[in-house]
């Protein structure tokens, strides 16, 4: 899966699951404040990127997680080791 498709995957389900405003997406968005995903957000978070790409995330795997473009390149690496 080529990142552009994991781009407008991970922007869509935001979109239709997490109600966040389409122009507030953007590579350098902050998650917690410019999306306002809370804790519970990244729950759901988690379930929403297992579902949609079949991998697993752990709690550790959001340390380093703080934009969205951060977020993107999470899911295409653990894609990328499947």
């Amino acid at each position: 899966m080529d990142k552009e498709v994991i781009i407008e995957k991970i922007n869509d389900f935001l979109i239709d699951e997490f109600e966040v405003e389409g122009e507030n997406i953007s590579p350098e968005a902050n998650l917690k404040e410019t999306l306002e995903l809370d804790s519970l957000d990244f729950v759901d978070l988690v379930v929403a990127v297992e579902s949609n790409f079949g991998v697993k995330l752990i709690g550790e795997d959001f340390i380093n997680v703080v934009t969205l473009q951060n977020f993107y390149d999470l899911i295409e690496n653990k894609i990328k080791s499947l």
